[in-house]
């Protein structure tokens, strides 16, 4: 319909060169008495009519040529090849077009292969999230049709009951965290950062965990000057220092310790938090920062997995960074770094 349109108007344009310098003969012939001059007059009034026909016939084939290679561009792109005659480097407006189209093409392949994964990492999600809640429904059902027995002496039924409000903690824990871990990877975890002393944020994180550890008699200990001060969120920063010293407090032995350092370092202030622990091997350093990721060391203890993921993305979105060192049997130390 175009290439139709396009020759109705180069060929308008040329009958009306024609007729213009036909009028412009005839008025010329009239003042012009000699037949040399007549005869050379006519020759280029013909010359004109010729090179206007060849520029309009030339105007046309270009034009044919440059939607011939747009389509093809398009073809190729919708077949995932690349186009036949692209010069990505010439200087002509059908290798720009060519250009575009397919720069068009790569962001709209990408928008895909992101959407594709979205998908894949929205599966994965569902299916660990049932994976981990599976369990404590599963023994809170379990109690239940004990507890329902008439016969069940109430010694055990006071044990059943303590289990069961156990596996509603642990639920209820699991919950908390998903909800967190969700807004976490929807963006919609809004931190609000500002400079402030990281001491009290270290103190309340501590005050979260002191009864776990005093359990098992782990000695937490502190060292940063109160004057110290960070670009950080106190509440979440809390809650990242906090998984990271329960884990401490969950994975060190009884009589262990846990120390906290503080102290300035470049551009950042580093926080160290180092326990007694059964350590990490080097080969997991990357995996235990992943959500629901836990180690075979690990596989006696409760848990979900969501407690240095969640920490890691807490401070990360702070323009912060987490890293570990480990040594298995002897601990490890888990460092913070929060913009000074």
């Amino acid at each position: 319909m175009k290439k139709k349109k396009t020759t109705w108007l180069y060929g308008g344009l040329l009958w009306m060169g024609v007729l213009l310098i036909g009028v412009l003969f005839w008025i010329l012939w009239e003042y012009v008495p000699k037949a040399s001059v007549r005869y050379c007059l006519l020759a280029v009034c013909g010359g004109i009519v010729l090179l206007t026909f060849l520029w309009t016939a030339r105007k046309q084939r270009q034009i044919n040529q440059f939607a011939d290679d747009v389509c093809e561009t398009l073809d190729a792109a919708i077949a995932g090849r690349e186009p036949e005659y692209f010069q990505p480097y010439e200087d002509s407006l059908t290798a720009k077009v060519q250009s575009k189209l397919l720069q068009y093409y790569d962001i709209m392949q990408e928008g895909r292969i992101q959407s594709q994964k979205d998908k894949e990492t929205l599966q994965e999600l569902v299916s660990d999230i049932s994976h981990q809640v599976k369990t404590p429904i599963a023994n809170m059902k379990l109690y239940i049709g004990i507890l329902q027995k008439p016969y069940l002496e109430e010694k055990k039924r006071s044990q059943f009951m303590t289990t069961l409000a156990e596996q509603i903690d642990k639920l209820d824990f699991l919950m908390q965290s998903l909800i967190h871990m969700s807004r976490l990877e929807t963006g919609t975890f809004v931190l609000h950062p500002s400079k402030g002393q990281i001491y009290e944020t270290i103190s309340s994180a501590v005050s979260g965990v002191w009864g776990k550890a005093e359990q098992k008699k782990i000695d937490i200990s502190v060292e940063c000057a109160p004057e110290i001060t960070v670009w950080h969120d106190s509440k979440w920063t809390a809650e990242a220092i906090g998984n990271i010293l329960d884990n401490g407090v969950k994975y060190t032995p009884k009589g262990g310790s846990l120390m906290i350092t503080v102290r300035p370092w470049q551009f950042y202030t580093r926080i160290d938090i180092t326990d007694t622990g059964i350590g990490i091997p080097e080969a997991h350093y990357h995996d235990v920062f992943q959500r629901f990721y836990r180690g075979e060391e690990a596989a006696t203890q409760e848990g979900v997995g969501l407690g240095l993921y969640l920490a890691n993305g807490i401070i990360t979105r702070q323009k912060g960074y987490m890293s570990v060192k480990s040594k298995v049997g002897e601990g490890s130390t888990f460092s913070i770094y929060l913009l000074s």
